[in-house]
């Protein structure tokens, strides 16, 4: 059975937060673009693609835009799927504003 690209859900998060910040879009699309492209069967293949992916369970954190932009997304391995609980300034991730509801 052929492995399927990672599904990422949802584009809207990176539409939202690009309307507030449009300096993000091209970095946020590029993240997008490499994600969606990926087979990955675990934490460590992500870190081969995305090198400055860190695990902070339940969470895989992706830096983008040189540290500038932390999107906080689940990975189910198995179905392929790529949840994004949040998109963040590096600020607002240190401040912790990611633990929040």
């Amino acid at each position: 059975m052929a492995r399927r690209d990672v599904h990422v859900i949802s584009y809207k998060a990176i539409r939202e937060f690009k309307a507030s910040r449009p300096e993000a879009g091209p970095a946020l699309d590029n993240w997008y673009r490499v994600a969606a492209s990926c087979k990955w069967k675990s934490f460590q293949e992500v870190r081969e693609v995305l090198g400055s992916a860190d695990w902070v369970k339940p969470y895989v954190v992706f830096n983008v835009a040189g540290n500038k932009y932390r999107v906080i997304a689940e990975i189910n391995f198995r179905s392929q799927t790529l949840f994004i609980r949040r998109i963040l300034t590096h600020q607002e991730y240190a401040q912790g504003k990611w633990k929040e509801p």
